[in-house]
């Protein structure tokens, strides 16, 4: 598992901070780069496409290499095809419509990578030894997200670019380099062997199987006509409302979000023609999708059930939203790739995972809910140090503070947050349940934070990191409230 938690690591950051930084180098604004931060959604529908890659063969590889390996080695060939692509866009002659299109294919055949390493992890091992296979698991996903923000980050600049001298075959050189690595992902892939012990397929033969995906690609691309026919309406909304309400940030997440919901609705209508005309098998449709989701109302009620949904999908809000801007941030104060591969990327990568291995011991000694509400209050304290950073300028001890504190922090809250969706999935449904949360967990922080770089722009860096801390209160108020009615044994 360590070494299929590298692979699932290295395209996030991708994404993320080091596609900021290379956007950065061209003069890309911030406000453009951080829109970027949208191309990660993938992770956030994964459950959409989750009972599809648990239960569809794949032609072929799926009678060569067995069901959940055979998905293994095609999201790791899409997911080196996706940083291929990135490596052939130079953003500073091509439109950044190919860049934009290239992050977005990466975030998908990530996301789908996430699923089936996720699928694989549980079925390989019993539950005396899945312990073991998370914590192998988390420290390869670390490595992975080390190597991809550190490590790029030193290839790029020894590569010869830099803010003052741009150099895109530097960039090039060093996304083939990452894209070279899911080679030893392949290999491990072709290696290992296939789960004994594998959930059966919802879906009765092959017939079923390709309705249900061309079901799948319909409703994909009903949300995405709907999202680009809205388009213009959207944006003549933003600016007669933007100028009547005086407030342009909070009119485009608004409007945004809308346009979401609208979206999904359409897919979602989709699927509900299609079943209705039984062209795919309606107990298909309720055992991957309606079951999963029936069960943890049911488990919960409903007035509890959605009090646990704002908060998985509340928690992270804080650091989410900051983080797409920290890289930007870090050049505006004049801070090297190198400066912040060494700080950032490599010394803050081991504070978090020290953070989440103390986070784990609190969490056995004291429990979940005290910790996720520590957890809480440490993430918004931290942001507020971000303030003092800007403040500061190019100080490299006062960077190494900042770090410390926001990453220790950052990893005892996630360590506590993952006990806690794991406390709510029901182990007849784990994969599809725990995609869902994980997706929502993420969902609502990356909308905000495509907008974030147009509220720095607007607001400055320092008013902007006291909003994202003042965000981060209301979760605490989610946490008394679940805390009050939600025992991780025995929900009320």
């Amino acid at each position: 598992m360590l070494v299929f938690g590298i692979m699932a690591g290295l395209p996030l950051l991708l994404i993320f901070s080091t596609l900021s930084l290379w956007l950065g180098e061209v003069g890309i604004a911030k406000s453009e780069i951080t829109y970027f931060s949208w191309a990660a959604l993938g992770y956030s529908f994964k459950f959409v496409w989750a009972p599809l890659v648990d239960v569809m063969p794949l032609p072929l590889l799926t009678r060569l290499l067995g069901r959940r390996r055979a998905w293994l080695l095609l999201a790791q060939c899409m997911v080196m095809g996706s940083i291929i692509f990135m490596a052939m866009v130079d953003p500073a002659q091509n439109s950044l419509v190919w860049m934009g299109a290239a992050a977005v294919c990466l975030g998908f055949s990530s996301a789908t990578l996430d699923i089936v390493t996720d699928a694989y992890r549980i079925e390989s091992a019993n539950a005396e030894l899945q312990a073991m296979m998370s914590a192998s698991y988390i420290a390869g996903y670390r490595i992975g997200m080390l190597v991809a923000g550190g490590g790029a980050l030193f290839l790029a600049s020894y590569f010869g670019t830099s803010m003052d001298h741009y150099n895109y075959g530097a960039w090039q050189i060093t996304y083939w380099s990452m894209a070279s690595l899911f080679l030893f992902g392949i290999l491990t892939t072709l290696i290992i062997d296939e789960p004994k012990q594998q959930q059966e397929s919802a879906l009765i033969n092959r017939r079923h199987h390709v309705r249900f995906f061309i079901t799948f690609l319909l409703a994909v691309s009903a949300f995405i006509c709907s999202f680009a026919l809205t388009a213009d309406l959207t944006e003549q909304a933003k600016q007669k409302l933007g100028v009547f309400l005086s407030n342009t940030q909070l009119v485009s997440v608004s409007i945004e979000l809308i346009r979401l919901v609208f979206a999904g609705f359409a897919a979602a209508l989709v699927a509900m023609l299609m079943t209705q005309i039984k062209f795919i098998d309606k107990q298909s449709v309720t055992h991957s999708y309606i079951a999963p989701i029936q069960d943890f109302f049911t488990r919960y009620g409903w007035s509890l059930a959605w009090l646990l949904l704002a908060l998985v999908g509340l928690y992270r809000i804080s650091d989410i939203v900051l983080g797409v801007v920290a890289n930007p941030l870090y050049q505006s104060l004049g801070f090297t790739k190198t400066e912040i591969a060494t700080v950032v990327k490599t010394f803050g990568v081991f504070m978090t995972i020290f953070g989440a291995f103390y986070g784990g011991i609190l969490v056995l000694r004291y429990g979940v809910m005290p910790i996720l509400m520590l957890g809480a209050v440490l993430s918004a304290i931290t942001n507020l140090l971000f303030m003092v950073l800007v403040q500061s300028g190019h100080d490299i001890t006062m960077l190494y503070v900042v770090i410390t504190a926001d990453n220790l922090s950052g990893g005892l809250a996630n360590a506590a947050f993952i006990a806690f969706l794991s406390s709510l999935t029901n182990i007849s449904f784990t994969a599809v349940q725990y995609a869902i949360f994980s997706s929502l967990m993420t969902l609502i922080p990356k909308v905000f934070g495509g907008y974030s770089g147009s509220m720095v722009e607007s607001i400055g860096f320092e008013n902007f990191f006291l909003m994202t801390a003042l965000i981060g209160l209301p979760v605490l108020l989610l946490i008394m409230l679940a805390g009050k009615r939600f025992n991780l044994t025995h929900p009320q």
